[in-house]
Order: structure tokens, then sequence, then C-alpha cells
């Protein structure tokens, strides 16, 4: 049995000072003042006079270790114990390798596959608490905000295709329905008041079209004309008591 502790470092590697110096305000505002999260880099010490975590490189594993608390990237800020570990140094030894296959350095991201990330699993693997959330609280922020944007876009997307679909369907029905209107020779239904077909033919018209496809204006001109020749070919009629 020995002990798992998380070492944490604020993320101070940028080539700038002004930016190194901000990202350490950040942290002690949002960490230290009220106790949110900031931006920081993690590694766990299991055995021995090591750290373990992850970075990016282009070939190869992107496991990686240093002596505790001395990562020479970063500024170093606080340890904390997550817990024991009953595992012995052949099988932690063991987790380590494993680890080091399935986390490439290439596979390196910021938001959804970071240092962080990795020391939660490693402190999983070693049956201890994973990692308090503030210490990836920011990444775990902005990979759900990607999603949420890339989940949204999808269904605008899809919401968009349904409506587009849907304005064709209706627009082919009032077709139909004006081109068989009640005045035609076969309707039997004597009752119904003439203003229809001309209703629907202006609707057609004059209202917004579901779509400018060449195929739904070409429908509109042979609604238009089918109209034209009913009309030159039904007589104009006096009302009767049966149309009363």
């Amino acid at each position: 049995m020995t002990e798992v502790r998380l070492h944490i470092y604020d993320v101070t590697n940028s080539d700038s000072d002004k930016t190194n110096n901000t990202i350490v305000q950040i942290n002690k505002i949002f960490k230290d003042g009220i106790g949110l999260g900031g931006i920081f880099h993690s590694a766990v010490q299991v055995y021995g006079d090591e750290e373990w975590s992850f970075g990016y490189c282009e070939q190869g594993t992107g496991v990686f270790s240093c002596p505790p608390s001395k990562n020479p990237m970063y500024t170093y800020r606080e340890c904390i114990v997550l817990g024991t570990t009953d595992f012995s140094i052949y099988k932690v030894n063991q987790i380590l390798r494993e680890l080091s296959r399935e986390w490439p350095g290439c596979s390196y991201d910021l938001l959804s596959k970071n240092c962080n990330h990795f020391c939660d699993e490693f402190c999983e693997k070693l049956g201890v608490s994973k990692l308090p959330g503030w210490v990836n609280r920011f990444a775990n922020a902005g990979d759900t905000a990607a999603e949420i944007v890339g989940n949204t876009a999808f269904r605008l997307r899809q919401a968009k295709t349904e409506i587009v679909s849907a304005g064709k369907v209706a627009y082919r029905f009032l077709a139909g329905v004006a081109s068989n209107s009640p005045e035609s020779p076969g309707n039997t239904n004597r009752g119904a008041p003439r203003f229809q077909g001309t209703w629907f033919k202006n609707l057609i018209s004059n209202g917004a079209k579901p779509s400018s496809s060449s195929e739904l204006e070409n429908e509109e001109a042979s609604v238009n004309r089918s109209q034209k020749r009913q009309d030159a070919e039904i007589p104009l009629r006096h009302n009767s008591r049966d149309d009363i």
C-alpha cells in the first residue's frame, strides 16, 4: 500500500511573461478567490521519486515523468493526497505501460484529452479519488460548450431540411386544390362558394414560395395555365334555387 499524490502547477509555459503573469492572476482569482477553477497542469506520483503526466509530441507516447514538483515548464502550486493504492509497484508499472500505449502524444487535445484527463484515468485505475473538480473545470466547460455548439448546428441544419420538405409538400397540395376548384364540371359540391379556386390561385401566385427551384416554378406556371383554360371553357351562369 502506498500514497498517491497529485502535483498541480500553474500553466506558465508561454513565451510571453505578460501572458504567464496573467494566467497566474486568473488562477488566483478563480481558484483561490472564488473556488471555481483555473488553468492548471497536473501529474500523479505513486511509488518512487517520479510524477507521471501527459503532453503533446509528434511521435510515440505522450506519457512522461519528471521529479515531483520539478516540471521546468510550469510554476508549481500545490500537492494533494488522493488516497492510497493497494497495488504493488509491479502492477503500477503495468498500468503505466498500458497507458503509454493508449495515450500517444499526437492525440493530445487541450479540451478533451489533456494532462488532467490522463491523471483522472490513472487515478481511477489506481483505485483512488479522481482529481478535484476545479483542476480541470475550465477545459471541461470548454469541451461542453463545443459539444453544445456542434449539436445545435446539426439540429438547425436538420430543422431547415424538414421545413423545406414540409413547404414543398404544402405547396404541391395547394397547387392540386387550385387545379380542382369547385368550378370544374365534374365537381358535385354544388353548394360550395365560387371564391375557392381564385383564392388558392392567388395564394400560390402571390404568397411566399417554400423553394425557389425551377421545379416549383414550372409547377406554378402549369397551375396558372390550367386555371385559365378552365375559366375560358366554363360559361357564366345565373344563380338558381339550387345554388342558394
